[in-house]
């Protein structure tokens, strides 16, 4: 049981990060009985996922009542909003449920729930990544059925994976019992967290490398349309410039909000200062607020239908021209 101190001691000021035996190491997503002096890392989770949570929510309901966006890539986009939705409601439920309604089996249920969304979101990006990556090596054939029905396979792989990783803890895979196993996530056993460290690396050196072959084939087009038209070669260059910033930001963004948490998950243990977890946990949920800016709201057509809401005139039928991936 957690140590009783005094209400300003480092002890009375664990949150749902923190370890149950009075320590400040290691991060416990468990649920204390007793109840919890308020910690502010906890608090500005809470907003965290409070913003997150409404960004994607608009995200979500753009893309599901507007007809028009039923193309590979608006569903890609709203796999991710719908997967960063439920980051952001997770981590707000998670609040609750430990400073307000201590309950172990709710908290394990609702750090399934955050690890099936923050998979579910990396693994969206990645699909957003090889949908992009066809757009241009296969231009020609993109808009086709085989297109829409690979769509299909990729969000029901993403989520299916995703589902079960959330699951493992819930069906029993936690340190509740073994202490010894925990990680610097708790209930997360050390071994559980390595394969969803191992598990984003490989999907962030299969993204880093499509980008690689998105900026060669980009730079070939923007070649092959310079001369063509007898563009000057500045034109040429900015236009790629352009092109390969853009990329370079998408992943640098990617890169520096979840590469400090997932290598301090192979490097850090249970018995670590929970604030370490907390300094790097916190920009990972960042890239959950920062999708939506990157993939949906840089949108032309997303922005067409905001901005007629805000009109007051929404239909759920307006016509958009027809957009590659590439262009998103």
């Amino acid at each position: 049981m957690m140590e009783e101190g005094p209400p300003n001691s480092s002890e009375g000021q664990q949150g749902w990060f923190t370890a149950r035996n009075g320590s400040d190491s290691s991060l416990d997503l468990e649920s204390v009985v007793q109840p919890l002096a308020l910690n502010p890392w906890d608090v500005v989770l809470c907003i965290s996922g409070t913003i997150i949570s409404c960004e994607n929510a608009i995200v979500v309901v753009v893309i599901f009542y507007t007809l028009a966006f039923r193309a590979p890539m608006f569903l890609l986009i709203g796999s991710l909003a719908t997967a960063d939705f439920l980051a952001g409601l997770g981590l707000i439920l998670h609040f609750a449920f430990v400073y307000f309604i201590p309950s172990e089996a709710v908290s394990l249920l609702m750090v399934g729930l955050l690890v099936t969304s923050f998979t579910a979101s990396v693994s969206s990006l990645l699909t957003i990544t090889i949908d992009r990556y066809l757009s241009l090596y296969n231009a020609l054939t993109y808009y086709s059925e085989r297109t829409v029905t690979r769509t299909y396979i990729m969000l029901i792989l993403t989520w299916g994976a995703s589902i079960c990783y959330g699951l493992l803890p819930v069906m029993g895979w936690n340190c509740l019992k073994e202490p010894s196993a925990c990680s610097i996530v708790k209930p997360l056993t050390k071994n559980h967290l390595i394969i969803l460290s191992v598990s984003f690396f490989m999907v962030f050196a299969v993204m880093l490398q499509l980008y690689v072959q998105i900026c060669k084939i980009v730079c070939r087009h923007a070649h092959q349309i310079a001369v063509q038209r007898h563009f000057l070669a500045s034109s040429h260059y900015v236009t790629t410039r352009k092109g390969i910033a853009t990329l370079a930001v998408i992943l640098g963004t990617f890169a520096s909000c979840w590469l400090p948490f997932a290598i301090y998950c192979l490097l850090g243990d249970y018995s670590y200062p929970a604030l370490y977890t907390y300094v790097t946990l916190l920009p990972a949920t960042y890239n959950s607020m920062i999708n939506p800016v990157i993939y949906a709201f840089r949108n032309q057509e997303i922005q067409k239908v905001l901005w007629t809401v805000c009109c007051g005139c929404f239909s759920s039928t307006m016509p958009f021209r027809s957009r590659s991936p590439s262009d998103v």
